[in-house]
């Protein structure tokens, strides 16, 4: 029963490590959308990269981060 706050900008990381991952705003930053993450068979991050769902969590949170390059 602990928890941690880990800041990341890399997508599968957070996905594969998360059970909860907040998107912030731009500037002021306010949270934009919370995701429960719930994978199947969760187990260790790189076999969770493996898991059904991780290709929805990734391309739903590329839209809610807002980068245009």
């Amino acid at each position: 029963k602990k928890t941690v706050i880990m800041i990341t900008h890399d997508i599968a990381e957070a996905i594969s490590l998360a059970d909860k991952i907040i998107v912030l705003s731009k500037r002021p930053g306010r949270i934009k959308k919370i995701y429960n993450i719930c994978l199947t068979n969760k187990s260790t991050p790189i076999e969770n990269r493996k898991t059904k769902e991780f290709s929805t969590y990734y391309d739903s949170l590329w839209k809610d981060i807002d980068i245009n390059v």
